[in-house]
């Protein structure tokens, strides 16, 4: 079973009622948030109605909220090879 990974990229301020209705009916609240919903007409229908404002995929399982949070969190750039402590400890010991 697919999926419709839908994110909601701009903000329904200013809108009409029926726009943040049909949000509201897909489970965005805040910009950025992420839902999972199962391919149907009805949903796709709903995500036509706002399709300005969303990002939507199809994917092949939903996310957990880790999963989707780790797959935000940017590379930091740079890795750990030896904690600096422990490069002290072994310096004293010597």
């Amino acid at each position: 079973m697919s999926y419709f990974r839908v994110t909601l990229l701009r903000s329904a301020i200013g809108l009409p009622r029926r726009t943040t209705d049909v949000l509201k009916a897909l489970g965005l609240k805040k910009r950025m948030a992420t839902v999972f919903h199962p391919v149907s007409p009805s949903v796709a229908g709903q995500i036509m109605k706002v399709k300005e404002l969303v990002e939507v995929q199809e994917v092949d399982r939903r996310l957990t909220k880790e999963e989707v949070r780790a797959e935000r969190r940017p590379d930091p750039g740079y890795y750990v090879e030896k904690a600096s402590n422990e490069e002290f400890s072994e310096n004293r010991s010597a």
